[in-house]
């Protein structure tokens, strides 16, 4: 008889290891929060505009393909790709900014009219940096980190200096690099792991290969066609997914395994508990504290990702001056990184980013109007009030309209924000959490919070505050890996991890 599997979340990791397990002969079902399956990568449509709610850069497309390979599937199967170019735009001031285009001999072209001899400092950056994608996405993020053993990899020993686990973004990009622009650039992707250039290892440094050499990319019809993609595998390989079923609680025997997921729509049992969910809600909130193998004191230390303050926007007009993705860079990046990280409060200027799908894809908006996914990221753990939502959209938009040179505010005819205490009610997460947890060197691998508890036999938990971090792609790898622990630890009809 199959074992059967709860899986907790419908987020991208929640169905990569649903489908996964599925796929492995366990019998599956997941449970949704929510009244739509995607977690933090929903949808909505109002008033003629369709707003993907979380995710809007599809970077790391071989990862994506390589999740459906595993299932005899491709991409091209549920949805088409569109390379972006440019990839972005990124604003320094007032008529001042810089498109990123999507040739990397254009690309090169551009870093030496800015400063003589950084496209070949940038091409031996991006040659160090693919082998660290090579390393670090095709190997290192796909362990457990359940054991220092994982590592004793002679690829990973033979390469542990060119992988530069020791060293900081910051010094390794300001070793290459002079020009503060092109330092701003070769750092923004930090900003979103959770953590400033200065503490989060040199590592990923293949964030910019991902961006440089693989491109940015667009699904058509949006970052929701991944999610439609995802269920429609996972219902094909027997997943039941049951949406509108907030979980309660874990009912946990005296053989210390979890038998029994408590929701708003009654109770399942089950063999084995995978737990998409937060993290911390899961194991503060729905198991007893006999169950729990973190203290409050623990996840309170942790270093957290950032939050974020998004606006979803309809404007009635088409904008001059915006790209599909824009960078608002013209403040303090430092100083921003601080008030998130080092002094954590709301921000006196902060940078901001600017998704327009409609400029990609007209269908998001009514005709001769305008799609806008307005964001910026902030410390977790702060109060959002109205008062202070509206003193950030006035301050953002402003700034959007001078360094735009085009007024906006006037022709906004739709507009919802969303920030920490909706985090909190949609998704339980931690302190309004946003991305998960920091990529510091403290807070890699097996420093990371284990995918499997040592307290409950059967309970284990994917996402993104375990390995292999934030991030989309990450977040399908993690699923991947969490079921292939399943499968070692529960194959066989009576095998049972203790």
């Amino acid at each position: 008889m199959k074992k059967k599997v709860i899986v907790i979340g419908s987020g991208f990791a929640g169905l990569s290891a649903a489908t996964s397990l599925a796929d492995k002969g366990f019998s599956v079902q997941l449970l949704e929060k929510n009244d739509q399956p995607g977690g933090r990568a929903r949808s909505f449509f109002d008033e003629g505009y369709t707003f993907d709610m979380g995710p809007s850069w599809y970077w790391m497309p071989d990862v994506f393909e390589s999740y459906f390979n595993r299932f005899g599937k491709s991409v091209s199967d549920y949805y088409e790709l569109i390379r972006l170019d440019p990839s972005y735009r990124v604003y320094y001031g007032e008529n001042d900014y810089l498109d990123i285009p999507a040739s990397l001999k254009e690309l090169y072209a551009i870093f030496e009219s800015i400063e003589k001899g950084s496209s070949e400092k940038l091409r031996r950056f991006l040659s160090d940096s693919a082998y660290k994608y090579e390393i670090g996405i095709r190997d290192l993020v796909y362990k457990p980190g359940r054991s220092l053993l994982e590592f004793a990899d002679a690829r990973i020993l033979k390469g542990f200096f060119q992988l530069d686990l020791l060293k900081s973004m910051r010094t390794y990009v300001h070793s290459n690099f002079k020009n503060p622009r092109i330092r701003q650039l070769m750092e923004f992707p930090i900003l979103f792991l959770g953590g400033t250039p200065a503490n989060t290892p040199a590592l990923y440094s293949l964030m910019n290969y991902a961006d440089m050499a693989l491109g940015t990319w667009y699904p058509k019809g949006g970052m929701y066609k991944i999610v439609e993609a995802m269920v429609s595998l996972a219902e094909e390989k027997g997943v039941e997914i049951i949406t509108n079923a907030e979980v309660h609680g874990i009912e946990v025997n005296a053989s210390k395994m979890a038998e029994r997921v408590i929701t708003s729509k009654g109770d399942y049992e089950a063999d084995i508990i995978v737990a998409g969910a937060d993290y911390h809600h899961v194991e503060q909130h729905l198991l007893e504290p006999a169950h729990r193998r973190y203290s409050e004191k623990y996840w309170e230390n942790r270093k957290m990702a950032p939050s974020c303050l998004i606006f979803y926007m309809g404007v009635r007009k088409k904008l001059e001056g915006i790209k599909h993705h824009n960078l608002f860079f013209d403040k303090d990046f430092d100083q921003h990184a601080r008030d998130i990280y080092d002094h954590p409060q709301w921000p006196e200027n902060p940078l901001f980013y600017v998704s327009a799908t409609s400029k990609t894809e007209t269908e998001t908006a009514p005709a001769g109007c305008e799609n806008l996914f307005v964001l910026m990221p902030v410390a977790p753990g702060l109060d959002d009030d109205h008062f202070v939502r509206e003193k950030y959209y006035d301050r953002i938009m402003n700034r959007m309209e001078i360094l735009t040179n085009q007024s906006i505010i006037d022709f906004v005819d739709y507009r919802k924000s969303y920030a920490h205490s909706d985090f909190i009610s949609d998704y339980n997460a931690f302190k309004g959490n946003a991305y998960g947890l920091a990529n510091t060197l403290k807070q890699t691998a097996i420093l990371k919070p284990s995918l499997k508890s040592s307290k409950v036999h059967n309970l284990y938990y994917t996402g993104q505050l375990t390995v292999p971090g934030p991030g989309v792609p990450p977040a399908l790898i993690s699923g991947q890996v969490v079921a292939g622990e399943v499968e070692k630890d529960f194959a066989g009809p009576n095998k049972i991890a203790i």
